[in-house]
């Protein structure tokens, strides 16, 4: 407690120094150009801060953002058999093309299959069939729910009468019209669910919007040419193989650099499940490319099991990166930090010009 008099004559027992300097700093008296707001002191080893770096902490200990309710079951599996059906799109295109009925024919009806699996699990997540239908009543290019609506609803029918009228064996000119228009759909129907995951707020999946693209074509090109290695005779499945050692490295390339990018984010994608699921989907895209392409070729049973491998491995890709964005989406650290990160970034930049005129 002061011992200090305020008394008739001035105040009584006041002890030197102890009146308050009104605009000055905690930094000697001075306050940095840049450095407003912290407190800095000289010492022998240097500048010490007076005040830490605040921490972030959010609302009651609530999310920074609100994570989605989707569920793992229904999105990755959509995001899984979307890309399945789009890139086997392409692939049967090109096997009729290059007179491989077989591969043709069974990837048609892959794709098929996977589409339907792909909208019923995209219609599960919206609860009632009708709001699928809803979405359709409006075209909205910006939006990229809006193009997946309309790109879901003009590929199913052409992927559907091009198996149907292959398993049939009619109306030919029709069929391959349908193949065509199928193929042409397909790489649009394999990448249009990353570009909707990165137009979220969810750190894990926003801040990778570039490479996200990238990942899932690959992932997809892979689980194409696994389909065709699993059902094909080896006579027919070189196509197969080529589009297995594309997908994979297109794949690892990109994750690779996504995780670079994507600085403290990143940590989503290396622990918990999701880097459990990430790292079993590269050793399975290693060991199915590698079996189908140097076994596949001699043996029907190592070109089934590389193809079951490659298609493993696509599905714990994408539910790897599904897990990843919704704990990225519920730690308010991702959030924090990166913005940060860019504000610091961005006043140094603009710090920059100022540096360079004194």
């Amino acid at each position: 407690m002061s011992e200090s008099d305020v008394t008739r004559d001035g105040i009584r027992g006041e002890r030197p120094g102890r009146d308050a300097r009104v605009g000055q700093g905690l930094w000697n008296g001075e306050t940095r150009p840049g450095r407003e707001g912290r407190g800095r002191r000289k010492g022998r080893k240097g500048e010490q801060l007076v005040v830490p770096e605040a921490e972030f902490t959010s609302y009651y200990g609530r999310p920074v953002l609100n994570p989605p309710t989707w569920q793992a079951r229904d999105i990755a599996g959509y995001f899984f058999l979307g890309g399945l059906a789009g890139a086997g799109s392409v692939a049967a295109a090109g096997a009729e093309l290059t007179r491989r009925p077989v591969m043709a024919r069974a990837l048609k009806i892959s794709s098929l299959v996977s589409i339907t699996g792909s909208a019923a699990a995209l219609v599960h997540d919206l609860g009632r069939p009708e709001r699928f239908a809803n979405m359709l009543r409006v075209f909205k290019p910006t939006s990229p729910m809006s193009v997946g609506s309309w790109l879901l609803a003009a590929y199913g029918p052409v992927a559907g009468a091009a198996a149907v009228l292959d398993v049939g064996g009619r109306l030919p000119r029709t069929g391959r019209a349908a193949t065509v228009a199928a193929a042409l759909l397909g790489p649009a129907v394999a990448s249009y669910t990353a570009v909707l995951a990165a137009d979220t707020a969810v750190p894990g999946w926003h801040d990778g919007y570039r490479e996200l693209p990238f990942v899932f074509v690959g992932s997809a090109a892979a689980a194409a040419g696994g389909m065709a290695l699993l059902t094909s005779p080896v006579t027919e499945n070189a196509p197969a193989r080529s589009a297995a050692l594309f997908g994979t490295a297109l794949e690892t390339v990109a994750v690779q650099a996504m995780k670079r990018r994507l600085g403290v984010v990143a940590e989503t994608y290396r622990e918990g499940r999701a880097g459990r699921l990430m790292r079993a989907a590269e050793a399975l895209t290693v060991a199915g490319a590698l079996g189908g392409a140097l076994l596949g070729r001699r043996s029907r049973a190592a070109a089934a099991l590389g193809g079951a491998a490659l298609l493993a491995a696509s599905a714990c890709t994408r539910f790897g990166v599904f897990h990843a964005g919704m704990r990225s989406a519920e730690d308010p650290k991702y959030t924090v930090l990166p913005q940060r990160e860019r504000m610091a970034a961005r006043q140094a930049r603009q710090r920059a010009p100022e540096t360079q005129e004194d």
